[in-house]
């Protein structure tokens, strides 16, 4: 009886399919983009804390993206790397490991778009608003912020897992790299009308929510930049905006592939790499366009070395 329940508990994972082959170098690739992804994360979050000068509304609340990103591929990246060492046969899950895994999966998605949305909050209050922007984005209002974005991330991940655990199941494979909630639901035999109703209204909430308050956002900031003849606020508004803009059109087209892809069964393991090269591309991107392209951070990146450098002379 223990047994039977114990295998009632585990499910089976597709995973990647590499051929014998090509496990090494996927394996090694993989690692070493997961490395430089969490040693660049983590190092702008210590960099920005620690310098006064960067202790600023945008790099704060950047802060919340980078640690996204870091917490995204902690539980992506890891997983595949383990699944691509093992047998097909051996790719099980424990059921509670899987809800919790899909649970974080969601929750890591989900706040991509809502940290993204509430700095292209601060950017629109720093173009249009420069006169009262401090008075606006006060670390009262970033912490407001940050709170509203993973909080409402949170509570939109919450329903469908409680919806999704109230069902039994009547299979066990999971047709994915990881666990995810749509896969979860899809275990079960009964009626999954309410779970699919729910996933399809907070896709379309979340995305159209997203999309329309980036683009509102921006084509408010080009309007005034299209009527403003100051080539300092232009100039500006391209430097701090380009980065944000080009990172949330990345998500959101990736994220888009995905969905497509998830229409079409004959393409799933086109789906399966562009889910992996997405948590790889997006955080280290992150990691290098605010690192080397924004000014004060390049200008603290090339300090610190400096001070490095002048240190192992004086060795």
């Amino acid at each position: 009886m223990e047994n039977l329940t114990l295998n009632e508990d585990l499910l089976i994972l597709e995973g990647l399919k590499v051929t014998s082959q090509f496990k090494t170098p996927a394996f090694i690739l993989l690692l070493l983009s997961f490395i430089f992804i969490i040693v660049s994360n983590m190092g702008l979050v210590v960099l920005i804390f620690r310098s006064r000068s960067l202790r600023q509304p945008m790099y704060l609340l950047f802060c919340n993206l980078v640690i996204n990103d870091i917490f995204g591929a902690a539980i992506i990246i890891p997983h595949v790397l383990k699944d691509i060492l093992i047998l097909h046969s051996e790719r099980h899950i424990h059921y509670i490991n899987c809800v919790a895994q899909s649970f974080c999966v969601h929750f890591h998605g989900i706040a991509s778009h809502t940290v993204l949305m509430v700095m292209a909050f601060d950017r629109y209050q720093a173009i249009c608003n420069p006169l009262r922007y401090t008075s606006i984005m006060t670390n009262r209002m970033v912490v407001k912020l940050s709170v509203v974005a993973w909080g409402s991330a949170f509570v939109m991940v919450v329903i469908p897992t409680g919806l999704t655990v109230r069902l039994s199941r009547c299979r066990r494979i999971i047709p994915n790299l990881f666990c995810d909630n749509a896969s979860l639901f899809n275990l079960s035999c009964e009626n999954i009308f309410i779970d699919n109703i729910y996933s399809l209204a907070y896709t379309v909430l979340l995305l159209s929510s997203s999309i329309g308050s980036v683009t509102l956002t921006y084509l408010k900031i080009a309007a005034v930049c299209a009527r403003s003849k100051s080539k300092s606020l232009n100039r500006k508004a391209l430097q701090t905006c380009a980065s944000h803009l080009a990172l949330y059109v990345l998500l959101v087209a990736l994220g888009f592939i995905v969905i497509i892809l998830h229409r079409f069964p004959q393409f799933s393991d086109h789906r399966k790499i562009v889910t992996v090269m997405g948590h790889i591309i997006i955080p280290a991107l992150n990691a290098v366009i605010y690192g080397v392209q924004i000014k004060e951070i390049r200008q603290t990146i090339k300090a610190l070395f400096h001070i490095h450098k002048l240190a192992l002379k004086g060795k």
